[in-house]
């Protein structure tokens, strides 16, 4: 079961490197100037860690915008689930 939260930014690891398409950032920094984040992004939270494989663009632009919190959709999970993401 998912939950929404609002999550520091720089507590979310990124561990997969993801290449992100400039022009896409771009258009989403201004949404999100404009509008606020719509859609949170993914996040799953093992042993209180937190752990970002989707959502890249809009992590990207929230960070870019200088937000210091993003709003998530929160998956608790086992260690097992996420060496399955690592894999």
């Amino acid at each position: 079961m998912a939950r929404i939260e609002n999550i520091p930014i720089q507590k979310i690891r990124r561990p997969l490197f993801r290449q992100n398409d400039p022009a896409k950032v771009a258009a989403l920094m201004t949404s999100i100037e404009a509008e606020g984040l719509r859609e949170p992004i993914d996040v799953l939270e093992v042993e209180g860690e937190y752990y970002g494989f989707s959502g890249c663009h809009r992590f990207e632009a929230c960070s870019r915008l200088g937000h210091e919190m993003i709003r998530c959709n929160v998956r608790r999970a086992p260690r097992s689930v996420l060496q399955m993401h690592l894999a």
